[in-house]
């Protein structure tokens, strides 16, 4: 008879507990509007920090829309434009950081906040970060798709034509009333999986990238009307920031990354201990 031993391993047919998810709370406009107080003053407390990482997204999706001039292809800066603020959730890691080491009143500068994010390749963020990047590949494919389909053999030589072509002719207007539900989709959905669950992985090491972004759908689905409106807030803002050359991301983005931090505070019970 052999004895067991206190090291020995458990048999092949048990199977670990999966890990709870972290527990969800309902939220209202008052934390919106909270959390847009408290996004605020983490701007006006480190300002030329946070607006570092409003200028770097900017001059980003100023060479973005370049590349596709100096490629010849002006007719997808508009579709480009409208689906930039897709990354602007990975783009806010820097500033989720921020807010998290004030509310802990903690020190820092700006060796800290980039070496955070640096570390952040190693980590579930990088899976995170591939989700973002492969909507915003979905949604400049789908564009040129549905403008083959649609417009077929049209030529645009200028942004001029392509104007003329999707606003004055029904095969455009049938062209913007596809590329408007499609894009709005994966915009939702994206919304829905990243929302909280890109500043919860920056803050908790134990969450996986799946589990993150399904605390985040249950915050959007026990949530509805707020988040809903926290969409929309977004979306404006954004779209709004992008008319002056994208400069005006140089102030709403922090804005919009440290209020999201916020809010992913009183969306999501914090880990114990």
């Amino acid at each position: 008879m052999t004895s067991k031993t206190a090291g020995a391993t458990p048999p092949d047919n048990v199977t670990p507990q999966p890990r709870a998810l972290p527990k969800v709370n309902k939220i209202t406009a008052r934390d919106i509007t909270a959390s847009l107080k408290a996004g605020v003053s983490d701007f006006l407390a480190r300002p030329v920090m946070s607006g570092f990482f409003g200028l770097f997204y900017a001059m980003f999706g100023i060479l973005f829309i370049w590349t596709l001039i100096w490629l010849d292809m002006i007719w997808m800066t508009i579709p480009a434009v409208v689906a930039f603020p897709l990354v602007a959730p990975f783009a806010a890691a820097g500033l989720y950081e921020m807010s998290r080491r004030l509310q802990k009143a903690e020190s820092f500068g700006w060796s800290d906040i980039l070496t955070v994010m640096a570390r952040q390749r190693k980590r579930e963020m990088g899976w995170m970060a591939f989700v973002t990047l492969f909507v915003f590949w979905v949604w400049m494919y789908q564009v040129r798709l549905w403008l083959a389909i649609i417009l077929q053999d049209a030529a645009f030589s200028d942004l001029d034509g392509f104007l003329t072509a999707v606003l004055f002719t029904p095969q455009g207007w049938t062209f913007l009333a596809i590329g408007t539900v499609a894009g709005a989709f994966l915009s939702a959905v994206l919304f829905t999986v990243t929302v909280v669950a890109m500043p919860m992985l920056l803050d908790r090491e134990d969450i996986d990238f799946v589990s993150a972004m399904l605390t985040s759908i249950r915050v959007v689905t026990e949530n509805p009307v707020v988040m809903l409106t926290w969409a929309a807030i977004i979306s404006v803002t954004m779209l709004v920031s992008l008319g002056p050359a994208f400069l005006g991301l140089i102030v709403t983005l922090p804005i919009l990354g440290h209020t999201t931090w916020h809010l992913y505070q009183r969306a999501v019970t914090p880990a114990e201990g």
